[in-house]
This record gives C-alpha cells, structure tokens and sequence, in this order.
C-alpha cells in the first residue's frame, strides 16, 4: 500500500476527511477525481490553505494538508500556530521532502528547523517515520487523534521490519547497547540500521532507537539509554537547536541527570545541495561514516 492509497481509503471510510494540497499532488495527484469536492488545491497559498484547513476542521471536518517541508513549517508558520496550535484543531499537517530529502534544493527550500518550530506551537503533536512502511504504520493512529499533528512524509522503501502497533509517543527500540545508543528519527535511521551493524562488527555493544515521535516524545526510553550506554548519539538531518538533540537535553535535565551525548546534526550551516547520497557523503552522515565519528567519540571518552 502507498499513502496515497491509505489516504483514499481513510477518506472514503470517513466523509469527515478533506485533503487539500497546496499546488503539490505528487503524494496525491490521482485522489482529485476520487474525491471531487473534498479534495481542495488552493494553488501556491500555503498560508490560505492553513487558514482554510482550520475553517473546515472548525466545521467538523479532518483536514490532511500538502505542501513543501519548508514552505509549510516556515511561510504558513503563524497561520500553524495561531489558527490550528492555539485552537487546538485536527488539522493533519504532511510535510513534503524534509531534511536531506530535499537533497537537490538550496536553502530556501530545505525545511531543517522544522522539527524546532513545529513542537514549539500549542498542542501540535510532531511525528518522523523511518521510511514508507514506518508511515503507513503510524499514519492511522496519527490521523485518528483529535489533536493537530505535523508529519515529515517520507516515501522511502524500508531496510527494517518496524513494530507493531504504534502508539502516541512511543518510541521503536531496535535494540539495547551498553557502549554505545544510537537516537535517531526520520530518512538517517537507514544509516542508523548500517552504523551499527559495521560497530557490532567491530565488537561493539549498540543501541538503536527509532524516536518516530518526537512531541509526545519517549522520555522513558531516552532516559533509560543514558542510564544503560556509556555513550549516547542522537542523529538528524535537522539543526542542532531545537531538534532531537535539544529534546534529550531537556529530558536530561528535567529528570537531573546527565550523560555523554555525541550529537549529529547540521552546525549552525545548511547543506550543499546535490543528489541524496553526495549530500550524506558530503555532510558525513553516511552510515561508515557515522560509525567512524562514533568510534573516535568513544575513544575519546575513555581516554577522558
């Protein structure tokens, strides 16, 4: 199944459903005549589609809105917070090549703050599946919640076979380390699933989380990584502040305690933009690559 044919399902199912795009169908370009009036292409208006979306979810209905990562977490921001977050209305936000899926764009349409700025609003719920199988997983769940949610889609083919079922802020424990957990959420944890394989080749003992959801977010699962790992890694295709690094801190320090936390992520720049395995390599974020840097990290910390 894709989701676009979960989509449809969901929406033929339960006439509250309306699916708007704004001028971006390639998740739903065959649901228009399907749907007829339900489906809502409001052109390059990001910021009328969300006020548009919040009308309708007012009116009873479940919106599932389309748009670029970047141009629906940063051009219809306020529109998110104001209309939907404070209102705290079912508005189903899917966000189109997040991160490094917008491999080939400049900055101007790479949506990696938009982890920071989405978990910030009132009541906003923030899911980042692992890759099409992970989505299709979590989709139903995320959809049937009452509270307005934003989801980075990727349409990836999976490289694991996810858990079932999910639930609301639960994270995937892959596996339990001792030396060594890796933290992570979105497109990387296929790079995640390859840094610790090459580590457990060379002896190690690794930890892998898929976080899936970041805002309700697993405290338990992180606090129980840096209790049982010597060290932990948290890995992005975000910014620093304000993503997956920024919620282990803040969960480190709400409980009063502390770790060793190596973090990966983009450092105050954003990436050169090319086709998507240049970008990982360029960027490092390649799985040898990671287990290289987490290698030394380890190193580094013993001689500490």
């Amino acid at each position: 199944m894709t989701y676009e044919e979960l989509l449809t399902q969901t929406a033929l199912a339960d006439e509250r459903f309306v699916v708007m795009t704004a001028e971006n169908r390639a998740l739903v370009r065959n649901m228009p005549a399907t749907l007829g009036n339900r489906f809502v292409d409001t052109g390059i208006t990001e910021q009328c589609m969300i006020g548009t979306a919040a009308g309708l979810a007012l009116r009873g209905r479940i919106p599932v809105v389309h748009a670029l990562a970047a141009f629906l977490s940063m051009r219809a921001y306020e529109f998110i917070r104001t209309d939907v977050g404070i209102g705290n209305l079912p508005v189903k936000l899917s966000s189109f090549i997040p991160g490094f899926l917008s491999d080939g764009n400049g900055p101007t349409h790479q949506a990696i703050e938009d982890i920071a700025l989405m978990r910030g609003i009132p009541n906003m719920q923030v899911f980042c599946p692992a890759d099409e199988q992970d989505l299709l997983l979590m989709l139903p769940t995320i959809w049937a919640s009452t509270a307005p949610s934003y989801v980075r889609i990727t349409t990836r083919p999976a490289t694991y076979q996810h858990h079932l079922p999910f639930e609301l802020g639960k994270a995937e424990v892959v596996a339990k380390g001792s030396d060594v957990t890796i933290l992570v959420y979105g497109m990387l944890f296929e790079q995640a699933l390859i840094a610790a394989h090459q580590l457990r080749e060379a002896g190690h003992s690794v930890g892998l989380v898929n976080m899936r959801s970041l805002k309700p977010v697993d405290e338990r699962v992180i606090l129980d990584a840096c209790a049982t790992s010597e060290l932990v890694v948290t890995l992005e295709d975000h910014f620093m502040t304000g993503g997956l690094y920024s919620i282990v801190a803040e969960t480190l320090l709400k409980h009063r305690t502390t770790a060793n936390v190596f973090p990966f992520a983009l450092k105050e720049k954003w990436y050169k933009p090319a086709r998507l395995n240049e970008v990982l390599t360029y960027e490092g974020f390649t799985g040898p690559q990671l287990a290289e840097a987490i290698t030394a990290q380890m190193v580094e910390n013993l001689a500490d």
